[in-house]
């Protein structure tokens, strides 16, 4: 522990000697990406020092800017419902609009807590999109389009209410964790992900309890922090991912108690959503973990497109039986390697650094990538690799791989022509191209863990990382008696006279 502190304090005046007034300038917030933001903005804290707009401000209008192209993006469908195949050639297909009637919503809105429940989603999120189908049927009818399509357009305004609200609070929360950077929670209002696939399922709910969850342990509350993550799982399986990157802290730090009250309060809080449906109905509780082990080779996966071109490449194809070990087999390892690295360096890596390579593992392992998990990893990837370059290069990938997959999905569609859609090769090329476009930012992370004097964020925070919470540098140690505190900026002299007569 010395050690990592003694380099801390090498790697903090390297920070400083390679840091101009003017990079000093840049690195606390007064650019956005290579360009100054004319006015000027408060560059630490969420309040306005004499600036023409605040943080929240900026995010709240930007979040708006999103939010409106998001609707003109979706409007084909909004106008003319949610067929095929235009569904798939403006790119707006959502789940909210094919589950509604799909998964029984339209004639129960409490449909998936039923004896003969189909829908393959957690608890949590069974909760959300029931009141979300409840306040649909409270609602009087818009009157736009046909009665077929009623249902469907009023459970998508009434979702994306929510999301809306969601989206802010993730960009929010990921400004205020940016800290003296916290321009970089900016990607997170306006990234192109965000606006092509933040209306597709309810992930949204998810992100949010993961970057509030992040949020609370970065200000030392890791029990509560544990329960925010455990609700999270209890929407999605992947918040429950940051424990380990808690675990990679704890080894580090060699003190297990603050991320053994993180477990236990996201053990608490996933026991606590899922045990009064998993007592008294198991059938309903256990449809998603039964759905999740007996799929196939899902969209846009890597086993999805070698499945797609083994005959050609004379590859032996992945079957459904086998996937499952295989897939979670290969995202061990890919873990294993995270602990590793991130005990071999020689600064203790940030907890986004550790988060987002271990999402991001799981997102290029799983079975199914489906478009809407880019979500998963924007706000993890605006504060584990600040870098505005890299990241929108990422997410303009992404935006190519999302309508890929809709132009493949066209093809054989009723009324599709074959001219307006792409062939496997295509859209496998677009697939790699997305899982490249992860590696290439993973990269980078391990980059900046190997050689921490490269990272923004370290810079910017003067070597410390600003979410560690618990694991911060001197965090849970003995405070010092008050005649023990030797103020540093004494000469010498004084100081060992006051030691001696200590």
């Amino acid at each position: 522990m010395r050690a990592d502190f003694a380099e801390g304090r090498q790697d903090d005046r390297a920070g400083r000697r390679r840091s101009s007034p003017r990079t000093g300038a840049r690195e606390t917030g007064l650019r956005v990406g290579a360009h100054e933001v004319p006015g000027g903005l408060a560059t630490n804290e969420m309040h306005r020092v004499g600036a023409w707009a605040s943080p929240v401000t900026l995010t709240a209008l930007l979040v708006g800017l999103g939010a409106v192209i998001t609707v003109l993006q979706k409007a084909p469908c909004l106008s003319a419902g949610w067929g095929a195949p235009n569904v798939y050639y403006a790119g707006c297909y959502s789940d909210w609009a094919a589950l509604y009637g799909a998964r029984g919503f339209a004639a129960n809105p409490w449909a998936p807590f039923a004896a003969d429940s189909t829908f393959e989603y957690p608890v949590l999120m069974s909760l959300v999109a029931s009141v979300a189908a409840q306040i649909t049927q409270w609602l009087p009818d818009l009157g736009f389009g046909a009665v077929e399509h009623e249902g469907p357009l009023t459970f998508w305004l009434v979702n994306l209410v929510f999301v809306l609200g969601l989206w802010a609070a993730t960009a929010l929360l990921t400004v205020r964790m940016a800290g003296r950077r916290w321009h970089d929670g900016l990607m997170v209002a306006i990234g192109p992900g965000m606006i092509l696939a933040g209306t597709i399922n309810w992930d949204m709910w998810a992100v949010a309890l993961t970057a509030w969850g992040m949020y609370v342990w970065s200000r030392g509350a890791p029990g509560r922090a544990g329960v925010l993550l455990g609700l999270g799982a209890a929407m999605k399986i992947y918040p429950v991912l940051l424990l380990g990157a808690l675990l990679v802290l704890a080894v580090r730090r060699r003190r297990a108690g603050p991320f053994v009250r993180a477990s236990v309060g996201a053990l608490g809080a996933w026991l606590a959503v899922n045990l009064p449906l998993m007592l008294t109905n198991p059938e309903a509780w256990s449809v998603f973990f039964t759905f999740s082990a007996e799929r196939g080779p899902g969209l846009s996966s890597l086993w999805h497109s070698w499945n797609l071109m083994h005959e050609e490449l004379g590859l032996p194809k992945i079957e459904a039986g086998s996937l499952s070990l295989l897939a979670l087999s290969l995202f061990v390892l890919w873990c294993l390697g995270v602990f590793v690295l991130g005990l071999a360096v020689r600064r203790t890596p940030r907890l986004a650094q550790l988060a987002f390579l271990i999402v991001a593992g799981f997102v290029l392992t799983n079975k199914v990538y489906s478009p809407q998990f880019v979500l998963w990893l924007i706000p993890l990837a605006a504060l584990a690799v600040p870098r505005w370059k890299d990241v929108w290069a990422w997410m303009l990938v992404e935006a190519l791989h999302f309508f890929a997959v809709w132009m493949y999905l066209a093809r054989g569609a009723s009324g599709s022509a074959p001219q307006h859609s792409i062939s496997d090769e295509t859209y496998v090329a677009a697939v790699l191209a997305h899982m490249l476009a992860v590696l290439w930012l993973c990269g980078r992370v391990v980059v900046e863990m190997v050689r921490p004097h490269l990272d923004p964020v370290r810079i910017s925070a003067g070597g410390d990382d600003p979410l560690a919470g618990a694991y911060a540098r001197g965090a849970g140690r003995r405070p010092r008696r008050a005649a023990d505190r030797i103020p540093s900026d004494l000469p010498s002299g004084l100081s060992g006279t006051r030691r001696a007569r200590s």
